[in-house]
C-alpha cells in the first residue's frame, strides 16, 4: 500500500507526495489556494485569466516552449480554475519529473504577462464566454448558482464578464498573484513512480522565492428565499436546476448526502434516471450532483427536457423528493447505492492525476491526508435512517429553487 507524505518547505510551501511502483508514470501539480471564490466583483475572473497567461511565457521559455517542453517528452500540460483554488499541472513518465517541476514552476514564477500578449488572451476568453453562452446545459448551472447565492462570491461564474475580463490590465493580474500566490498557500502535489524526497528538494529550490501568507476570508453566504429563475433563449430544450442548501466541506453529513445523490440521481441506475428517462423517456439528461464549499454547500438536480414534458418531468422530482422524505429507503436500495459510490472512487484512484487531485484537495481543505478507508468506512456507516433525515433536513421542494432557461 502506498504511503502519503507531506514535508513543509522552510518558506511555508507544502509538498504532498504519493509514491508507488506500479505505474511508470508520474502526475504533478501546483496549487494555488485561490479563486473565483476570493475574487471582488471588480476582481470577477482575475484567477481565470492568470492561469491562461501562465501559459504565454516566461523569461525562459516561450508559450510553445512550455508546451513542447511537456508534450514533446510524451506528457501532458493543462490547468484550471475553481470557485476555491486554481492548479497547474502536468502528467508525465516516471524520468521527467525534475523537467514537468520546473516548467510548471518557472510559469509560477517567471510569466512575463506581456501587454500584446494579455490583450489577445482577454479575446479568447470573451470567446470562451460567448462560447459557454450557447451552451445552455453548462449555463443554467451558473445561473441557477446565482439564484441560490445572489451576490454572494460562490454565486459568480469563475470565467468572468465581458465587462470584467476587458477590464483587465497587467497590474491588476500582477498585483493580484502577489497578494495571492504566496508561500503559505502553495502546494506541490504528486502521486505515481517517484522518489519523494528529491521531488521535495526539487520543488525547495524552484519555489524558495516564493514568501509569505494570506488568510482566506470566511463569508457564508445567507440564504435567500426559493425563488423561480426563467431565462428565454433561443434553444429546443428546457435546461433547469432544482435545487438548495447542501452540506458543506467539514460537515460529517457529506458522506451520507453522498450516497443520498448516488441514489437519487447520480448513476443510470439512479431513482430520477431510471423513472423520468428509461420508464417514461421524458429526458435524455437527467441526475443530481452535489457541491461543497468552505462555508456551504448544494444539491442540486439537473436536466433538459421538452417544454411539453417540463411541467410533468417538476411533478415527477417532486413525487421523488417526497419519496425520500416521508420513508426510509430500503436497504437494497441503499446498499446498491453504498458499492457504486465505493466502487467509483476506488477505480477513480487508479489514475495518477486523480490521485494527485485527491491529495491536494484533502490537504488545501482539511490539513491532513483522509485515507480510503476512512472515506468507505463513513459512507458504508449510513444508514436509511440517515438518509431520511438528510432528505428532510435538504430535499423540501417547496424550499428549493428553480432556474430553467426556456425557449424564447
Amino acid at each position: 500500500m502506498s504511503q502519503v507524505l507531506t514535508f513543509v518547505l522552510p518558506n511555508g510551501v507544502r509538498v504532498v507526495s504519493e509514491p508507488f511502483d506500479s505505474v511508470q508514470s508520474v502526475a504533478v501539480g501546483v496549487w494555488c489556494h485561490t479563486g473565483s471564490r476570493l475574487e471582488s466583483d471588480r476582481q470577477a475572473g482575475v484567477s481565470h485569466l492568470i492561469e491562461h497567461m501562465l501559459f504565454k511565457g516566461t523569461q525562459r521559455r516561450t508559450a510553445e516552449e512550455i508546451a513542447q517542453e511537456i508534450e514533446g517528452r510524451g506528457g501532458h500540460l493543462n490547468a484550471f480554475t475553481s470557485k476555491e483554488s486554481t492548479c497547474y499541472y502536468a502528467r508525465v513518465l516516471s524520468g521527467d519529473l525534475d523537467t514537468a517541476l520546473d516548467v510548471l514552476c518557472d510559469m509560477l514564477l517567471n510569466s512575463l504577462f506581456e501587454p500584446e500578449e494579455l490583450e489577445k488572451e482577454k479575446r479568447v476568453i470573451q470567446e470562451e464566454i460567448r462560447k459557454y453562452e450557447d451552451s445552455p446545459e453548462e449555463l443554467v448551472h451558473d445561473l441557477h448558482a446565482r439564484n441560490l447565492w445572489r451576490e454572494h462570491p460562490l454565486g459568480r461564474p469563475i470565467i468572468g464578464t465581458h465587462e470584467s475580463v476587458g477590464s483587465f490590465k497587467r497590474e491588476d493580474c500582477l498585483g493580484y498573484m502577489g497578494e495571492r500566490y504566496v508561500a503559505g498557500k502553495t502546494l506541490v502535489a504528486i502521486a505515481g513512480n517517484h522518489d519523494p524526497e528529491a521531488a521535495r528538494a526539487t520543488v525547495e529550490r524552484l519555489l524558495g522565492p516564493l514568501e509569505r501568507d494570506f488568510s482566506l476570508p470566511v463569508e457564508p453566504p445567507v440564504p435567500g428565499e426559493p425563488s423561480e429563475s426563467f431565462v428565454e433563449r433561443e434553444v429546443e430544450q428546457v435546461h433547469f436546476c432544482i435545487g438548495g442548501e447542501g452540506p458543506n466541506s467539514y460537515s460529517e453529513e457529506r458522506y451520507s448526502m453522498a450516497v443520498l445523490d448516488s441514489l437519487l440521481g447520480g448513476s443510470m441506475s439512479s431513482r430520477l434516471f431510471q423513472l423520468i428517462r428509461e420508464q417514461r423517456g421524458l429526458a435524455y439528461a437527467i441526475g443530481s450532483y452535489m457541491a461543497t464549499y468552505r462555508e456551504a454547500g448544494a444539491f442540486t438536480i439537473y436536466g433538459g427536457t421538452s417544454k411539453a414534458n417540463f411541467e410533468e418531468v417538476r411533478a415527477l422530482v417532486r413525487q421523488e423528493l417526497e419519496r425520500l422524505r416521508s420513508a426510509e429507503v430500503p436497504l437494497e436500495d441503499l446498499e446498491r447505492a453504498k458499492r457504486l459510490l465505493v466502487g467509483s472512487k476506488v477505480m477513480a484512484l487508479e489514475a495518477t492525476s486523480n490521485r494527485m487531485r485527491r491529495l491536494a484537495a484533502n490537504e488545501l481543505t482539511y490539513g491532513r491526508d483522509i485515507p480510503l478507508d476512512e472515506v468507505i468506512a463513513a459512507v458504508q456507516r449510513t444508514t436509511p435512517g440517515d438518509v431520511r433525515a438528510l432528505a428532510e433536513r435538504y430535499l423540501d421542494p417547496d424550499a428549493m429553487s428553480v432556474t430553467a432557461i426556456v425557449p424564447g
